[in-house]
């Protein structure tokens, strides 16, 4: 177990991960900004520390052994802060998109920006980031030439280790760092909480496929699924299979409403008075709610380049409304059966 110990923060660095994020990921940029004070700080640098490690399993044009060792040398940076100005000096160099390369070459600045945590603090993040990790490293190792999904099971185990984590963290932020979270809703948050991080996770893969395939090298549909209606990883995007990877991206789909609506109940579960807390996540559970529906509605995810994303018009009025309405569990609800029927637009969005 690293020493941890909370250490001075100059401006700058902060300044830098929060410029940053946007570019990352809009949205999550603007959840973060919700939270208030030591919490949004710690789940900013969370937030970054996964996206690092995510970046280094992604990378499509470096070999597995490379991917292993780099991830190791990223939960050594726990151990040794100082390793990361090296790790950040090489991580500069790797190929990718301009953000997450920048991001990945500024992990220095994000170890800077965890040390300057509360230590309990501290440990919950290097608990649940560690364990994300080390399973990335697993599932590299396991398929050298790109992940390739073979059963429901491992499908979940996967979804556990990049997901499923992340709903773990962060209910032991909101413990921590909300006196609305009792111990006793702690305990209740935390029969939920691999369900609601693994709820995004979900429909983020069904929405992907072609993403992934192509440009990632990875296929999360487990092949178990595919052969059972008549088609396989190699025939994934091929238009003679569409009926077939349909027909097993439907029984996914099934899981991932179930996810979804655990996902909510772990929201309802999170006091009322907690409203940074409530906005914050339900803010991307509705989008995932939107996604899974026009998912249902579509094959654009099975075709070479397909995309499957809501409009920016949704966005706007979901961005705007939720937070009006996150304090009353009835209004949660509404919202979320609503959305799930059709698309939600406010008038001028």
């Amino acid at each position: 177990m690293p020493h941890f110990a909370q250490r001075p923060l100059t401006r700058d660095v902060e300044r830098w991960c929060r410029d940053l994020l946007p570019r990352v990921s809009r949205t999550f940029a603007l959840s973060v900004r919700v939270l208030p004070g030591e919490l949004g700080r710690a789940v900013l640098a969370a937030y970054l520390l996964c996206r690092i490690a995510d970046t280094i399993e992604d990378a499509p044009q470096l070999d597995a052994q490379l991917k292993a060792a780099t991830l190791d040398r990223f939960l050594h940076c726990f151990d040794d802060p100082a390793s990361a100005t090296t790790l950040a000096a090489d991580l500069t160099s790797w190929p990718g998109d301009a953000a997450h390369v920048e991001l990945s070459g500024g992990v220095d600045r994000v170890f800077a920006l965890f040390a300057s945590l509360p230590v309990p603090t501290q440990r919950h993040v290097h608990r649940w980031v560690a364990e994300m990790g080390r399973g990335m490293r697993k599932f590299v190792l396991l398929y050298p030439n790109g992940i390739r999904i073979q059963t429901r099971e491992e499908y979940r185990e996967y979804c556990y280790y990049v997901a499923g984590t992340v709903g773990y963290m962060l209910t032991d932020l909101w413990h921590e760092h909300s006196h609305a979270v009792s111990d006793a809703v702690y305990r209740k948050l935390r029969e939920k909480s691999r369900q609601f991080g693994e709820a995004l996770q979900t429909v983020n893969i069904l929405k992907d496929v072609a993403t992934d395939a192509e440009h990632e090298n990875s296929i999360y549909i487990p092949e178990q699924e595919l052969r059972a209606h008549g088609s396989g990883h190699a025939t994934i995007l091929s238009a003679a299979h569409s009926n077939a990877n349909h027909a097993a991206l439907t029984d996914l789909v099934k899981l991932a409403w179930a996810d979804l609506e655990d996902a909510v109940r772990y929201i309802l579960t999170v006091p009322r008075r907690a409203w940074s807390i409530r906005t914050f996540c339900v803010w991307p559970l509705l989008f995932a709610f939107a996604t899974l529906r026009d998912l249902t509605q579509t094959r654009a995810m099975l075709q070479h380049g397909g995309v499957v994303k809501i409009t920016r018009a949704e966005v706007k009025s979901l961005l705007f409304l939720a937070p009006m309405l996150v304090s009353s569990n009835a209004a949660v609800r509404w919202l979320v059966t609503r959305v799930k029927r059709r698309a939600f637009v406010l008038a001028g969005a």
